[in-house]
């Protein structure tokens, strides 16, 4: 699991951003789903197959992510004082059963078309749809890399993760399909199968970030280090112990001890643990921060 400091976003500009990238995951996919039907009727090639699968998979899985990001931007409630951006981890987790499962069937056509080997025909309307298919999936990447800048969804990472398997099939359909014009055609099952195994690599790690996720791992060393560059840059800060952090949806959950003069007045120990409060949000802007402050002369106690 990793996270980077992102461009500063209000929670409506993020809700906006969250709900473009999900509607048009669901628009594209099931655009590609039309035209990759009638490719494969035409052409009959597994690998024009493989990309079907990926793409209703994808259909499936970015339809969980649009219920789940809606889901996740509901304000905090009496039950789910935290908020429920968890909705978010869960939908990558399931999808990544979603693109396990269509790896799995297209690995055994593949292995089938191997065994019973059969021509393909109007190999150049496949040619052309695929074609198409690599550049719708580019243009979605391109809105989804841009909201993952904005807001750090872990949805919506998951999502262009299985979008650029996506175009991983695609162009190896391609490579196939241009192989079998020049009568190689059993190169088509082989690039089949090896897109199977790649799709299941990728929904491999798109489980074990949502896991981690779920289990309220720790983030990087990296991003620990720097929010403790940023307490400490505070000049009344003495010292800071006790860093907890996880991950919620896009929020970050961060919290931690700070060792301040001994002599402080409470209401000047307010300050300083705002003032540290906003130093972090001006890196991580949607992160919910809990500071504890301690006399310096108890050190880690």
């Amino acid at each position: 699991m990793s996270i980077e400091p992102r461009e500063p976003t209000t929670s409506q500009e993020t809700a906006r951003l969250l709900r473009l990238a999900t509607g048009a995951s669901v628009i594209t996919a099931c655009l590609l789903i039309l035209v990759k039907i009638v490719a494969w009727g035409m052409t009959g090639s597994i690998t024009v197959l493989a990309s079907l699968m990926d793409s209703t998979m994808d259909a499936m899985a970015s339809l969980l992510t649009l219920f789940a990001v809606r889901w996740s931007l509901k304000p905090a409630d009496a039950e789910h004082r935290f908020g429920h951006g968890k909705a978010q981890a869960l939908a990558a987790l399931g999808q990544s059963a979603f693109i396990a499962g269509s790896a799995l069937f297209l690995g055994l056509h593949a292995i089938d078309r191997f065994l019973h080997p059969r021509p393909l025909t109007e190999i150049g309307i496949g040619v052309g749809v695929i074609a198409f298919a690599i550049l719708v999936t580019l243009a979605l990447l391109a809105l989804q890399r841009h909201v993952i800048r904005r807001t750090g969804s872990p949805a919506i990472r998951a999502d262009a993760l299985h979008y650029a398997t996506d175009l991983a099939t695609n162009s190896a359909t391609l490579v196939a399909l241009g192989l079998a014009s020049l009568g190689w055609s059993g190169v088509d099952p082989i690039l089949g199968l090896a897109i199977g195994l790649y799709i299941l690599w990728s929904a491999v790690r798109i489980g074990r970030d949502a896991i981690e996720m779920l289990m309220d791992r720790e983030l990087p060393d990296d991003a620990r280090r720097q929010i403790l560059e940023l307490v400490r840059a505070i000049p009344e800060v003495r010292g800071a112990h006790g860093l907890r952090t996880r991950q919620s949806g896009q929020s970050l959950i961060i919290q931690l001890h700070l060792e301040l003069d001994d002599a402080l007045e409470l209401r000047q120990a307010h300050q300083i643990a705002l003032a540290v409060e906003a130093r972090i949000r001006e890196r991580y802007p949607d992160s919910d921060i809990l500071i504890h402050q301690d006399p310096v002369s108890l050190g880690c106690e």
